[in-house]
């Protein structure tokens, strides 16, 4: 199987020519991933740590703990007290990620039916909750 970077070299000389560019930084490309999990509800260091840790083995990077930005009190939620991990991925570690998520993780999702439309904003994100 042909990795999604090379793949992505190929079609990219048909690509300019069907949408008419003649710089290559002009058609649709990836610079970054980012992965983020909710921890909301978990109040011990164990179970935060846990997320993280799961986080790290999936991206092979060490998640950013993420703080509230407001204090919300129907929610029991402190400003600045986290309640999330993110990671952001480019190079090489992007494109490893983003390989594996459609050609191992997706296929094995039960009753996949294809992503939603309303998924992508008018700025060309992708979002996906899994």
């Amino acid at each position: 199987m042909i990795p999604i970077k090379e793949q992505y070299e190929k079609v990219l000389p048909a690509l300019l020519k069907t949408l008419g560019q003649k710089n290559r930084y002009a058609v649709p490309g990836f610079s970054k991933v980012i992965i983020s999990a909710g921890t909301g509800k978990l109040r011990e260091k164990k179970q935060v740590a846990l997320v993280a840790d799961r986080l790290a083995k999936i991206t092979g990077q060490k998640p950013s703990p993420r703080g509230a930005k407001k204090s919300i009190a129907s929610f029991k939620v402190r400003q600045g007290e986290t309640i999330g991990q993110m990671v952001t991925l480019r190079g090489r570690r992007m494109y490893g990620f983003f390989d594996k998520l459609i050609n191992v993780a997706i296929p094995r999702m039960r009753d996949f039916r294809g992503f939603d439309e309303q998924s992508m904003d008018a700025t060309g994100n992708l979002t996906i909750g899994i």
